[in-house]
């Protein structure tokens, strides 16, 4: 089974440096929810908060353009270069969901 067919089926396997990159944004973006969570428990002022949660915001747009970039260079190439166009709308489809 090819990787169009996995990315088809809504599985990919990913490289283990796509892996690793992929869950060291997580890992970042999890200590920062945390750390959110803290300041809200221990009534940090609304002001300090927000800017971390802008912050936490940066780093899920940073985790979703890394992604994003995965994805049209292995699915979406592989989709594309097999002739299925369809692969066009879903990706614009996903782009339009990603920017609400």
């Amino acid at each position: 089974m090819n990787e169009s067919s996995c990315c088809r089926k809504k599985a990919l396997p990913r490289s283990q440096d796509q892996r690793k990159r992929l869950i060291h944004r997580l890992n970042r973006l999890e200590g920062q929810i945390r750390g959110i969570r803290g300041m809200v428990e221990n009534d940090v002022y609304c002001n300090d908060i927000l800017i971390q949660c802008a912050a936490a915001n940066a780093a899920l747009n940073a985790f979703q353009r890394e992604l994003l970039a995965d994805h049209i260079r292995t699915c979406v190439a592989d989709e594309l270069r097999a002739g299925k166009d369809e692969v066009v709308d879903e990706l614009l489809t996903t782009m339009q969901k990603m920017m609400k």
